[in-house]
């Protein structure tokens, strides 16, 4: 009887239990729409060379990892082999029409440019969906899985784990308690990138290793011959792929910024680096992004009833550059916690934190001892997505990044990038955030980039011999980064109302 039954079973089947509770079998619970806690999520994860495997052992203990997708098969295999069960595949549209109906999640963890497609596929198939920072490649995007979200009622979550750490809880919770008075100004900074940005664009081809997909790790990009500079790991810092130090570093950093002063849609952006290209980020880079007053959803202390925020200006720095210390530095301590740093600038005093918003401080050198009113994870930042997917719309507590928030937050990280790749027109964007545009590109504007830098010493002396990219209307260029046109059969699902 042991060994053809289990505990749950007998006792669901006895006569004394029957009496006292029904169980039901957990594909009837499913069909309700409801998993019960108890039941293990079948979980898909796409992307397991890098982060992805992350992600993955964080869930593997307790749920089923039921397939793994990725385009590099050599890449990815330590990860096929350690987890043998799973099913491999290679694209990611042939896992969900296989398995679309036995998995309950999928883990995002691919090169910024598929996040949306892959992401709101899932959603659209009700599925829960754990995406990788930054949330995806452009401002449509993620307003499209902000709004997908929304209408699909399943769980989300952005893969910012300092979200659900301490830090970001204490920063949001001693500005709410008036701790350092009004906030107007922020500078915030990374170390990054630690991979190649500044280059020019390969002139030659390579042979795609018989291991990798290039078409589809392409996918909705526009085609281009595949090179070694791009795959693996360092697509990060090509425009076609990736965001640049700004888009994978401002998600960890910026996240207590634009919780802790709960910010909303940037009416102004500006941006400059060093010398801008084509396809690759800068090696440096630095943004300002003015966002207006807003009224707070739980008054901050010292203010009066009703009163707003003050406008507030956000300023980023990437590639070694950082913000001068403000007087009163401690002399010898470094601003760079764990891969960069926040001072937010108050009229009473100033708060620091690093990275992930991790060991926040006040100058003065005061302990802020304030309400707790952050729900705090127990849990990992991936588990924390597995327990919200088992519980019901109607009853569901919230993750710390869900989409909810991390569309909208998501949204002023890639405007960072839009304002850098349109700094040749060499003025301050306004930006209408609900209608995703900008109000100050007139029509007779026109913008062209260095495709090649043209550098050499020539009898000792340092010479440049720039080509340019031929002159495009800049609103026509300024659409396309904030709604990409993807390469064909790719599509997204419509936008809901």
């Amino acid at each position: 009887m042991e060994n053809k039954f289990s505990r749950r079973s007998f006792i669901a089947t006895s006569a004394t239990a029957a009496a006292a509770i029904t169980i039901l079998p957990s594909n009837v619970v499913s069909g309700m729409g409801h998993k019960a806690p108890s039941d293990k999520l079948n979980i898909a994860v796409v992307g397991i060379g890098g982060m992805g495997n992350s992600n993955l052992k964080a869930v593997k203990a307790t749920e089923n990892i039921v397939a793994l997708c990725d385009v590099d098969w050599k890449y990815a295999a330590p990860v096929f082999d350690a987890n043998p069960n799973a099913k491999k595949y290679k694209d990611w549209r042939k896992l969900y029409d296989e398995m679309g109906k036995s998995i309950d999640g999928v883990v995002v963890a691919t090169a910024d440019h598929t996040h949306a497609i892959i992401a709101s596929t899932a959603i659209t198939m009700g599925k829960h969906v754990y995406v990788q920072k930054p949330l995806t490649h452009s401002v449509y995007e993620s307003r499209l899985l902000t709004k997908l979200a929304d209408k699909y009622k399943v769980a989300t979550q952005m893969g910012n784990q300092g979200s659900s750490q301490e830090g970001v809880n204490l920063t949001s919770e001693w500005l709410a308690n008036g701790e350092i008075g009004e906030v107007t100004k922020v500078e915030a900074f990374t170390d990054r990138p630690i991979w190649p940005q500044g280059l020019n664009t390969p002139k030659q081809g390579q042979w795609v290793p018989e291991t990798l997909d290039w078409d589809l790790f392409t996918g909705p990009a526009q085609m281009r011959p595949y090179n070694e500079l791009y795959h693996p790991w360092n697509w990060r810092g090509w425009w076609a792929y990736g965001t640049g130090a700004l888009g994978d570093m401002a998600c960890h950093i910026l996240h207590p910024v634009f919780v802790g002063l709960e910010l909303g849609y940037p009416t102004k952006a500006q941006g400059n680096s060093t010398l801008l290209l084509q396809d690759c980020a800068p090696s440096a880079q630095s943004v300002k992004l003015t966002f207006p007053a807003r009224t707070p959803k739980r008054a901050w202390k010292g203010s009066k009833k009703g009163a707003q925020l003050p406008p507030v200006e956000v300023f980023w720095y990437d590639g070694g550059i950082k913000q001068m210390l403000p007087e009163g530095w401690p002399a010898g301590k470094n601003p760079n916690d764990q891969g960069g740093g926040v001072i937010f600038h108050g009229t009473k005093d100033k708060l620091i934190c690093g990275c992930y918003g991790v060991n926040p401080w006040l100058l003065s050198g005061r302990k802020p001892e304030s309400p707790k009113f952050r729900r705090r994870v127990e849990t990992s930042h991936e588990m924390d997505w597995v327990r919200a997917a088992k519980e019901t719309p109607e009853n569901r507590v919230q993750t710390a990044s869900n989409f909810s928030e991390a569309g909208p937050f998501n949204e002023m990280v890639v405007m960072g990038v839009l304002a850098v790749r349109l700094q040749t027109l060499n003025k301050e964007f306004m930006w209408d955030g609900p209608n995703m545009k900008f109000t100050n590109i007139a029509a007779d504007e026109k913008i062209r980039i260095v495709m090649e830098d043209g550098f050499k010493i020539q009898d000792g002396h340092p010479t440049f011999n720039k080509t340019w990219t031929d002159p495009v209307p800049a609103t026509e260029f300024a659409a396309e980064l904030i709604k990409h046109t993807y390469r064909k059969p790719w599509s997204l699902p419509d936008m809901p109302a």
